[in-house]
């Protein structure tokens, strides 16, 4: 997938990452305008123990224009953001991996077994509401060397908007 550093990713690019952390976000959704501070703090935190974030937008530009690639680089531009950030025109990668909503985040250990999905909290629009960090203690579970005691939840946020389909 093309990233918006103009470098082109696969999964081979993060062999060296003891977590990896793909989400599928997006340039528009308040969900995740909402919460992409607290994703970046939390990618931030985790960084020196060697979690690599990596973000992924699927969604049509044709049903949200502002989801295109040149948005994506302005984004990044702006908010210097701390993962990568790859565009996924075909949506192969969204149908692959089940995504859902935007934000939706999958943590994989060292041997790339997904360990946790779902949501990074359970309010993402109202962080000032926020009672669970889902995947804060996922994370913190896995690298204290413990079982995800909550491995799966649910994503909230907008729907990803699939070629061809109205919102």
């Amino acid at each position: 997938l093309l990233g918006t550093d103009g470098k082109t990713y696969s999964l081979k690019n993060f062999v060296d990452s003891d977590v990896l952390v793909i989400f599928f976000t997006c340039n528009h959704c308040p969900y995740v305008l909402s919460s992409d501070p607290l994703t970046a703090e939390i990618a931030n935190r985790f960084k020196s123990q060697n979690v690599q974030f990596v973000g992924i937008n699927s969604n049509s530009e044709k049903t949200k224009p502002l989801d295109s690639f040149d948005h994506m680089v302005e984004r990044m531009q702006q908010n210097a953001f701390p993962w990568v950030y790859l565009r996924d025109d075909a949506q192969i990668a969204a149908l692959k991996y089940g995504a859902l909503r935007t934000p939706h985040f999958y943590v994989f250990n060292k041997e790339r077994k997904l360990i946790y999905t779902g949501r990074a909290v359970d309010t993402p629009r109202d962080l000032s509401k926020v009672k669970t960090h889902d995947l804060e203690k996922a994370l913190e579970e896995h690298l204290q060397g413990k079982p995800v005691s909550n491995p799966v939840t649910n994503p909230i946020g907008c729907n990803v908007k699939w070629e061809g389909k109205e919102e």
